[in-house]
């Protein structure tokens, strides 16, 4: 078998949660990032180098604490392998700390390539667990591996469910079904991406511990009703279906000009507006008789408040992470 010396992994961004699927709920966009891996010479001085290309490349770290570097090496070790020297060259589309799992198309492209240049010894459901482990939850990795929307619900088998200690403490011991959820053609993601950041831990830490029986049986209900809005496109469920009580009410004063956009977007004719990931990008979806004037009206009402955003209609990405070498 010939050895591959060059790898390139093209992963898309993903938009997770939509309102009520909390760590559970994700799905994949034609926004992508590429990360390219070439072997080095086992004699080579530098045993890595990383060079990264995009508008956001200056944040992009280039040593070896590179979370694509990091996927790299974990595939390895998991190998019980040492890793070969390597080259890695990043092109960013997808910005970073916007809420469109930018941290998941690294660890996802260090996996999947780690993987092919070790000579596919993991399937994809094993690098799709590691995935998890590396994230702490599955709802951005899961889609940005397989594409389409999807739903990741955990069980530990022949053992009681154990106490989770904090929101992301579902990844090791646990085992993973994975679903897909159909998406009608006459939803169209609509993504407002600001000019300013939100990390995902700080999000986090606005979150309650604990949550009333009431929001619980609230978030399972819209759950459910989520899941058949978007496959049959029924507009009317898709508008209720959007609503949260688990961690948007929370997040929103993290998002300036939030109920403005929002409101924005409503009144153009979306179904509903979500927070993006953890924020501070926002969804809409709508139809397509609306998307022109949906895009505009976001843009407009962000900007009353300073904030300059890019919006845009984006597809579904149905092919999840692609390989060519």
């Amino acid at each position: 078998m010939s050895v591959i010396s060059t790898v390139t992994v093209t992963v898309p961004a993903t938009t997770a949660n939509l309102g009520p699927g909390f760590d559970c709920i994700g799905a994949a966009l034609s926004l992508y990032n590429r990360f390219q891996f070439s072997r080095l010479e086992p004699s080579a001085t530098e045993k890595l180098k990383i060079t990264v290309t995009g508008q956001e490349a200056p944040k992009v770290k280039t040593d070896d604490s590179n979370l694509a570097y990091l996927a790299f090496l974990k595939l390895y070790d998991r190998l019980n392998q040492s890793p070969p020297p390597v080259a890695i060259h990043i092109d960013m589309q997808v910005p970073l700390a916007r809420g469109l799992g930018s941290s998941a198309t690294a660890i996802i492209g260090g996996l999947v390539g780690a993987n092919e240049l070790a000579g596919k010894p993991l399937s994809q459901v094993e690098v799709m667990q590691l995935a998890i482990e590396l994230e702490g939850h599955p709802d951005n990795v899961v889609p940005a591996l397989l594409g389409g929307c999807r739903l990741a619900a955990s069980s530990v088998k022949n053992q009681p469910q154990r106490r989770r200690e904090r929101p992301d403490d579902d990844a090791e011991g646990f085992g993973w079904e994975i679903c897909d959820i159909p998406w009608h053609s006459s939803i169209v993601p609509v993504v407002a991406i600001p000019d300013f950041e939100l990390s995902t831990a700080e999000a986090r830490k606005v979150l309650p511990n604990d949550y009333s029986k009431a929001d619980a049986i609230f978030n399972a209900a819209h759950v459910g009703l989520l899941v058949r809005a978007l496959e049959t496109g029924n507009e009317n469920w898709l508008r209720c279906a959007l609503q949260d009580k688990i961690h948007q009410p929370y997040r929103q004063s993290l998002i300036k000009g939030y109920e403005a956009v929002q409101e924005a977007a409503v009144n153009a004719g979306a179904c509903g507006m979500v927070i993006s990931g953890a924020g501070p990008t926002l969804l809409a979806l709508t139809d397509v008789t609306n998307v022109d004037v949906v895009v505009r009206e976001m843009a407009a009402a962000w900007g009353e408040f300073g904030v300059k955003a890019d919006v845009r209609a984006i597809d579904l990405d149905t092919q999840g992470a692609q390989i060519s070498s």
